[in-house]
């Protein structure tokens, strides 16, 4: 009866109605800006989404609460926060590794402040194989998994129900039927279109099957701007495999869209494994709440001794550690600084790292695709590029396909594989994960396909650039305006 009343009321009254609406939508906007003036990472972000709170605040509520906030609650960083269970478990564990950590030579500056950021030390007694492309990459993970007698970690962004998913799907139940202890952790945005079928034939057969729950927790239920981004498989606690590729048919190049796909991953025996299976086990806890018991004892490679470190990042650690990794990759620098990615729209502090690399004579050249699969990524890109070709970086778009290898290489020391793409979103809303390899000879490895990629590639100059046309520039501009949510 009271409602009836309150609606025949508001029938009779339109205009009230709609300032009714309006205070309210308004006093939702200025409670929401509150939290977006306390919470958000970046002073321009903040700005941008109070005024808009306050003016729009129909239309910008409801995206704020969806896409606005870049700090994720409530996930259990095991190797920094020391008040919980799992921090008790994995310090334990870990100790385990201790004896393998190396002490940084001279030119290890490049790596120290990273493993402060990543609180996981570098560890030597690995053996790294640089895996190039699809068909290099799935190989090696399948022959490893057929290899595993006790335990397999499976972890990835995106997993579609095609050939090769099919396959990959086919391997880990033929493992759990063996006995051996498979679980599979996948993305519920990233692999929302993976049929219920497809998992639901994994769990008949044995395989633990889990969701990355970005929307998990009351402070993240309406938040579907989070990622969890990372692509790793582990084997006995001994072999790891971290990179670009997800599980799916266009990986291998199979893509009427994109045609050949260019990619790369890494493989790691040894010690430094334990470190992806923190990561791993970090993860894991957050989806299901269960501690894993797993296989801790450092498994050194055979006659192989290179120093590695795994660095996760994400959303929930206290620094912004993906840009920061970055910056100071980029500013470690001092012959030369190659980059690949396929997203390549980089916040303030990284633009202006790369510049001032660029000024202090750095060879700094950036890899990208000349044929994006995200046209805003497109268009924002060239919002930027003119000021970084005029100091002297050199960007390079490739032409063989579609390019989406995460990496970067050093002067003639350190390289880094991993998921991480030089943009806002893996600076500050997925959970990424990279491998970093402080090894001559595996320099030389990334040296040569760098080389190779430029071959394949376009060199960008600074007249094609101000040659665009007007409204070009003006979409690049409206495209970079996105770059929070890229």
């Amino acid at each position: 009866m009271a409602f009836e009343r309150l609606r025949t009321w508001y029938r009779e009254h339109p205009r009230r109605t709609w300032l009714s609406v309006m205070l309210f939508a308004h006093l939702l906007g200025f409670v929401s800006s509150l939290d977006a003036l306390m919470s958000t990472r970046t002073a321009p972000g903040a700005v941008a989404w109070i005024v808009s709170l306050n003016t729009f605040p129909v239309a910008a509520v409801p995206m704020y609460w969806v896409f606005g906030r870049s700090r994720f609650h409530g996930y259990v960083i095991g190797r920094r926060e020391d008040d919980n269970q799992l921090y008790n478990d994995l310090q334990g564990h870990m100790s385990l590794v201790h004896p393998f950590r190396v002490t940084l030579p001279p030119d290890g500056g490049k790596v120290e402040a990273i493993e402060r950021l990543a609180k996981m030390p570098m560890v030597v007694g690995n053996e790294v194989e640089l895996l190039i492309d699809g068909e290099a990459t799935f190989r090696s993970i399948f022959e490893g998994i057929e290899a595993a007698r006790e335990s397999v970690l499976v972890q990835f962004y995106i997993v579609r129900d095609d050939d090769i998913g099919r396959e990959f799907q086919a391997l880990l139940m033929r493992k759990a039927r063996e006995g051996v202890r498979v679980r599979f952790l996948y993305d519920e945005i990233g692999s929302y279109r993976l049929p219920a079928s497809y998992l639901a034939d994994m769990s008949e057969a044995g395989v633990q099957v889990q969701r990355f729950h970005s929307t998990r927790g009351s402070g993240n239920r309406f938040q579907l701007n989070f990622r969890n981004h990372r692509k790793v498989v582990i084997v006995d606690g001994r072999d790891g495999w971290l990179g670009g590729l997800n599980v799916g048919d266009e990986y291998l190049g199979r893509s009427s869209h994109f045609g050949d796909w260019r990619d790369t991953h890494l493989r790691m025996t040894g010690p430094a494994t334990l470190c992806l299976q923190l990561s791993f086990v970090e993860d894991w806890h957050w989806a299901t709440g269960e501690i894993l018991e797993l296989d801790w004892t450092p498994q050194p490679a055979n006659g192989q001794d290179v120093p590695v470190l795994v660095l996760p990042s994400g959303p929930a650690d206290r620094f912004e550690t993906a840009s920061l990794m970055v910056q100071h990759a980029i500013s470690s620098a001092r012959e030369r600084l190659w980059i690949s990615s396929p997203y390549f729209v980089p916040d303030e502090g990284v633009l202006g790292a790369l510049k001032l690399a660029a000024l202090r004579g750095v060879d700094v050249r950036v890899l990208v695709p000349e044929r994006p699969d995200n046209i805003l990524t497109y268009y924002a890109a060239y919002a930027f590029v003119a000021p970084l070709l005029e100091a002297g970086v050199h960007i390079h778009r490739y032409q063989a396909g579609f390019l989406h290898g995460k990496s970067m290489l050093i002067d003639d020391v350190a390289s880094a594989v991993g998921t991480v793409n030089l943009d806002n979103r893996s600076f500050r809303l997925n959970f990424e994960i990279t491998a970093w390899v402080l090894q001559r000879e595996f320099a030389q490895q990334m040296d040569d396909m760098f080389r190779r990629d430029f071959e394949r590639s376009r060199e960008m100059t600074l007249v094609e650039v101000l040659d665009k046309p007007w409204w070009f520039r003006a979409a690049s501009r409206a495209a970079y305006l996105t770059a929070p949510v890229l």
